[in-house]
């Protein structure tokens, strides 16, 4: 009998541990379902036309439109590289419009550690600073001997002045800043493993602010360009 009840006891805790995690699952599910939902109302808030291009990458959720006349891209990462101390989530928002430039310019802000956001670690060529560059900046190109427009570019990095700002990357075929959203819950990843990021959402006037300085920077280098021909 005692048998019998043994057997009993534990078929219910395992039943129990199965509806348990299922229910996890589906909690997890509704959550994301909901963030997705939150995140997509606030870029439309800036981006009106705003449309979902994710390609299935896991983590990785873009959006793609029209601002201002200008093609735009406004993606989000969850870099969950294990030499982080913490999972961290990245806002990358770029113009995908043509840039007056020979070539990659990438400047990086006190780069420490490969991350999934960017190809920094895999340009060869490390560029001497102009005044004006942050002393926390590192400046990297893929071809060598360049002459790239690094005035008019440390003349429009007033919101690198600031800790979340990570990277600026140039490249002929636009402008892209990234900028540190959230970094996760550390006594939750401690423990579980599992990167949350509490109630962050995309924040339409952080969007339109990175926005506006990636275009305008791209206008200052055109027009420099021009006036240079």
């Amino acid at each position: 009998m005692s048998e019998m009840i043994s057997a009993s006891l534990a078929g219910a805790v395992a039943l129990a541990l199965v509806l348990h995690i299922a229910w996890l699952a589906r909690a997890s599910r509704t959550k994301a379902s909901t963030g997705l939902a939150a995140d997509e109302a606030g870029v439309r808030a800036v981006i009106p036309d705003a449309a979902n291009v994710s390609d299935g990458t896991a983590g990785v959720v873009t959006f793609a439109g029209s601002w201002n006349g200008r093609r735009v891209q406004v993606r989000t990462i969850v870099d969950t590289l294990a030499i982080r101390k913490v999972p961290a989530r990245w806002l990358s928002v770029s113009i995908t419009e043509k840039v007056a430039i020979p070539g990659t310019f990438d400047m990086m802000m006190r780069p420490g550690s490969p991350t999934t956001f960017s190809n920094f670690d895999h340009l060869d060529h490390t560029l001497p600073k102009a005044a004006g560059f942050p002393a926390e900046a590192v400046l990297r190109s893929d071809r060598k001997g360049v002459r790239f427009p690094e005035t008019v570019i440390a003349g429009h990095l007033d919101i690198f002045a600031e800790e979340r700002a990570k990277e600026l990357l140039i490249t002929p075929n636009g402008v892209r800043i990234v900028w540190l959203l959230a970094e996760a819950e550390r006594a939750r990843y401690g423990v579980f493993r599992q990167a949350e990021f509490g109630t962050v959402r995309l924040d339409p006037v952080l969007i339109e602010r990175l926005l506006s300085s990636a275009s305008a920077l791209r206008d200052a280098i055109n027009q420099s360009e021009r006036q240079a021909a």
